[in-house]
């Protein structure tokens, strides 16, 4: 890396300490080198001096100074190949690709990364996605597990930074659908209710707070009714204004309407029995955003096959959720 370059900070490096991010990107750089290149402002965020223990935002640009070719090597991945069917399945899985995005309907089941006891992941699949490129898509945002739908993968570094610059000022309209125990009173508002982490890797969950309490988080969710069967399930659009780790999910609990499978936030009450899949009710359908080479990208992504059957058993029909949003956002 013999040049200065520019690096945006993706939705999953949000929140992470500079110098640990400098750790993982580049484990050859020593913490006494990255210290002296703060101190004469070679390393700076967003054009301003900052200090190894500030914390980053998504969408943030990161000046890293020439290195070295030693220093700069990224930290090595896992030498483990991707096997002919996790390849096959991924590709099936894309519904949009130009030269600097790739988009995928990532199914229900699929980890974006792993962690302990999550040996397949999508980030483990990401060499079979190059296609014609030199280099692997980057993740700049994630969905939950179990939630399937649209999911934006950026091609070249330069995409990376805008698309996370997009998702950081919020220059991206979601969509999600859900199929929820009971009907939200009211059928169409916004959830206003922070949110805060607790309980570690292996048990973390995230609880409704009051504003201003340690560790909370404002969150906010549009919600809108689409249709509903004999009052006891509904299918509810869901367009989150701010992108909280199981916002939605928790949101839904609140109002007393929890997700269709979601035995973590809402209990028994999250199974209703019957016919109806046990699976996660919950789908990333639409995105709209910013292109980084200009424009608008906006995209759909068809419901997986356990809400297929459920849209089906309970007569709803897709082409009713158009406009569910209108005269809501502001």
């Amino acid at each position: 890396m013999s040049e200065v370059s520019q690096i945006g900070v993706t939705e999953e490096e949000d929140g992470v300490r500079l110098d640990r991010w400098f750790k993982r990107r580049y484990p050859m750089l020593t913490h006494g080198r990255l210290e002296k290149l703060l101190r004469t402002g070679q390393v700076r965020v967003d054009g301003a001096r900052v200090k190894a223990n500030a914390r980053l935002g998504a969408g943030q640009v990161v000046r890293i100074p020439p290195l070295g070719e030693e220093t700069a090597k990224p930290a090595p991945k896992p030498e483990r190949a991707v096997s002919a069917a996790d390849a096959e399945e991924i590709r099936a899985c894309v519904i949009h690709k130009d030269k600097s995005v790739l988009v995928l309907n990532k199914p229900a089941g699929l980890a974006v990364q792993g962690g302990t006891k999550t040996e397949r992941h999508l980030d483990g699949m990401l060499d079979a996605l190059t296609f014609e490129a030199k280099e692997r898509p980057r993740l700049v945002h994630r969905l939950d597990r179990d939630t399937s739908g649209v999911l934006v993968l950026a091609r070249t570094a330069k995409a990376a930074a805008a698309l996370a610059k997009a998702f950081k000022q919020k220059d991206a309209r979601k969509i999600y659908w859900a199929l929820v125990v009971g009907v939200p009173i009211p059928r169409q508002g916004t959830i206003n209710l922070a949110l805060t982490k607790q309980g570690g890797p292996r048990a973390e969950r995230v609880f409704a707070a009051k504003k201003g309490e340690e560790g909370a988080r404002d969150a906010a969710t549009h919600f809108s009714t689409v249709a509903t069967a004999a009052h006891k399930l509904a299918w509810v659009a869901f367009m989150p204004l701010t992108g909280r780790t199981h916002q939605i999910r928790v949101h839904a609990s609140a109002i007393e309407t929890p997700i269709v499978g979601d035995g973590k936030y809402g209990g028994v009450n999250a199974h209703p029995g019957g016919e109806i899949p046990r699976k996660l009710h919950l789908h990333a359908r639409s995105l709209d955003i910013a292109h980084p080479d200009g424009g608008r990208l906006f995209l759909e992504a068809e419901l997986p096959p356990h809400m297929k059957t459920s849209w089906k058993l309970l007569g709803f029909d897709e082409r009713d959720a158009k406009d569910a949003f209108a005269g809501l956002e502001e």
